[in-house]
């Protein structure tokens, strides 16, 4: 076992990392490639041009759709700016014909006025046909998923040969290739730095997803230690695992995933910064190298539940659900005092932390709804000051939340992971809290656990009460929906030849359309872990031929026919933009390293980035993510805009958990709403795939 120490770029981030021996076989995947710039700035433009379309088509209103948004003024003319500033990609006449190699002119200037009026782009026809076929009208997608798929690996082929000459924008693009030849990955560490680490909102609700598992049978609280026990057993294995490198290596369409993120699951935790957050990993084991056996472990719990009756009065872990900036000027006052700072240091050594929550409080039935889970197990963290959310230290990557009633579920900070490792880390736990302890627990005597202890002055007596308050107005802001879809799951979407998550977009499109007369900016997360180090990477939802489908849908004069063509073509798209987005192709986090590459070498941010339509872009309002698990799970996490949502799916082979958030001080959005209307979309998609006989 290494203990590495690496600092990342001129941010000040420290993270320590614990590389295991046999774990280097995780980075046996290739490196993520920069795409070349000139598909990046001609995807952009297609982007501004669909929302273009798209404006307008809302403009011109539907009668027949019910409407509770309304038009946004000046989207045309932000669009119009944005070829102005990025650039004029249109194709030069040519007698070429079909099949025949198209020349692309730069008819204005790229990128902040870098690249030269007149500098070429050579982009072979077909290639450039089969990234815009997602996004153009004039080009629908009629062949299958598995077309697309070839279409989109022609296209990465093919990108090789563009060439974009002189200028800010080859400038940039130079930089980030050089980076991505010196560095295990050319963007996850600035990702990681400019969307967590720099954020300045609460982890709770903004950050730090929750995940809530079905309900264990267990009503008391001595059932509630005996799954405990387990579950710290069942953790410790699976650390093992990674520990020994035996962990299996998980694949994608065939191709092996990255696992890193696995081994920083662990051990680690966010330490708030007054500008910025730092967070480091360190392994703690026992003196002997061996874990304590389930019933070791429950014999502590015991003795941590006597010790616990003579609690603190005042819940400490309240302040890391502080605004970042709030809790980083506590945090230093917090650690001046010797008994704090050792109480601090122990929780963030700690491999993860244990909640064992009392019973929640029934506020009132209307609350008790919206906080409750189609499966019966209550939201683990958005419960508010009534609701056990003081027993909790967001700071932590893991955090198991284990409940008296028998609730069980999981917060993690969203810095080190993504979902699908969480699912796997869980799909573990859960089968291994189902096989019976053959280990004998030796007869040695344990140390009695150690408390940890707290001084409060009246200034973080005065810090205490601030979180207290602004938390409850977080939560009491948070809508909240959660809802089991069961008339089919993801087996009927493959039966007949449709990717099940293109589908389920589709129907989330279909959805909002029909609540807000609109199809607003919306993003798919996409893993980039069949690259090292890879996050994610944006999948554009609102395709053109999404638009066409959801406005033709409950149109009566469209025949059924027609209605399902253009179905299979919105789907197609969606699956096309998903191949090129697994490939690194798409085209977000290429935009944000260009960005922070100027940053980078102290030049100033290119204009493009400064523009409405780049605004209009990026601003979130339907935030998607399908995170799979083989349990009846949900996650849960909060939208990007105030006046957005969050939806997050768990697709079963015969049924679907969603969750849907939004927030109340937005009249605009409704997340009951948008979860019925869902419902009610899948079903009128599935009678329109199987009409009744």
């Amino acid at each position: 076992m290494v203990l590495e120490r690496i600092t990342a770029g001129k941010y000040g981030t420290r993270l320590f990392q614990v590389v295991f021996g046999q774990a280097r076989r995780f980075a046996s995947v290739p490196p993520q490639p920069v795409p070349p710039l000139a598909r990046t700035l001609q995807g952009y433009l297609r982007a501004g041009a669909a929302a273009r379309r798209r404006a307008r088509a809302h403009a011109r209103g539907g009668a027949n759709v019910r409407s509770r948004g309304r038009p946004r003024g000046g989207c045309s003319e932000a669009w119009r700016s944005a070829r102005e500033t990025l650039a004029q990609l249109e194709p030069r006449s040519s007698s070429n014909g079909p099949g025949k190699n198209n020349s692309w002119q730069v008819r204005d200037s790229t990128f902040s006025g870098g690249v030269r009026p007149g500098s070429a782009l050579r982009v072979g026809a077909a290639p450039a046909r089969a990234a815009a076929g997602a996004h153009s009208a004039g080009l629908p997608a009629r062949a299958g998923a598995a077309a697309a798929r070839r279409r989109a690996r022609a296209h990465a082929r093919g990108g090789a040969n563009v060439r974009c000459e002189g200028g800010l924008g080859e400038r940039l693009q130079r930089g980030l290739e050089k980076r991505a030849r010196h560095s295990r990955n050319w963007i996850s560490d600035w990702w990681v730095q400019w969307a967590y680490l720099e954020n300045r909102q609460p982890l709770a609700v903004h950050s730090n997803p929750a995940l809530a598992l079905p309900k264990q049978d267990y009503s008391d609280w001595r059932g509630q230690l005996l799954f405990a026990s387990k579950l710290i057993a069942g953790v410790l294995d699976f650390k093992a695992k990674i520990a020994s490198g035996s962990l299996p290596v998980e694949y994608l369409r065939g191709e092996p995933l990255c696992m890193e993120l696995f081994q920083f699951l662990f051990s680690s935790c966010r330490i708030p910064g007054p500008k910025h957050d730092h967070f480091f990993q360190l392994e703690v084991y026992n003196s002997d190298g061996t874990p304590l056996t389930q019933s070791q472990i429950h014999s502590q719990l015991c003795r941590i539940r006597t010790q616990s009756w003579k609690t603190d009065k005042e819940p400490m872990g309240i302040l890391t659900s502080e605004h970042r900036n709030t809790w980083g000027q506590a945090y230093h006052r917090l650690l001046r005092d010797k008994i704090n700072k050792e109480s601090v240091r122990a929780i963030e050594r700690g491999i993860f932390t244990l909640c064992l929550d009392s019973p929640v409080m029934r506020i009132s039935d209307e609350k008790s709804s919206v906080r409750t889970q189609s499966n019966g197990s209550a939201d683990p963290a958005w419960g508010g000051t009534y609701s056990n959310s003081g027993n909790r230290w967001f700071d932590k990557t893991l955090q198991f939340v284990v409940g008296e009633d028998g609730s069980f579920g999981l917060l993690y900070e969203h810095a080190s992971a993504e979902g699908p490792p969480i699912a796997t880390l869980l799909d573990h736990l859960l089968q291994y809290s189902k096989v019976p302890e053959r280990v004998r627990a030796p007869l040695v005597p344990l140390q009695m656990p150690k408390k940890l202890y707290f001084y409060i002055d009246p200034e973080i007596k005065r810090d205490i009460e601030h979180a207290k308050q602004n938390l409850d107005i977080l939560i009491n802001d948070l809508d909240l929906r959660c809802f089991t879809f069961w008339r089919f799951g993801k087996e009927f979407p493959k039966q007949i030849n449709l990717s099940p998550n293109s589908f389920i977009q589709v129907a989330l499109q279909l959805a909002y359309y029909r609540v807000h007369g609109e199809v607003c900016a919306s993003c798919d997360s996409a893993s980039l872990r069949t690259f090292r180090g890879g996050r994610t990477d944006v999948i554009r939802s609102p395709t053109n031929q999404a638009l066409q489908f959801v406005r033709a849908f409950d149109d009566p004069s469209v025949t059924r026919e027609a209605k399902l063509d253009l179905l299979r073509q919105a789907v197609d798209a969606h699956s096309a933009l998903t191949e090129q987005a697994l490939q690194g192709q798409a085209i977000d986090r290429h935009l944000l390293g260009l960005k922070l590459q100027a940053i980078e070498e102290g030049l100033s941010v290119p204009r493009v980035f400064m523009d409405t339509a780049y605004g209009l872009a990026t601003h979130w309002k339907l935030r998607t993510g399908q995170v799979p698990s083989n349990t009846d799970s949900v996650m849960c996490f909060g939208p990007l805009v105030p006046d957005g949502y969050a939806v997050c799916y768990n697709p079963q082979p015969d049924h679907v958990h969603f969750s849907i958030t939004a927030f109340n001080c937005c009249e605009e959005t409704d997340a009951e709403t948008l979860a019925l209307t869902l419902d009610s979309a899948l079903c009128h998609l599935q009678e329109l795939l199987q009409p009744p006989a």
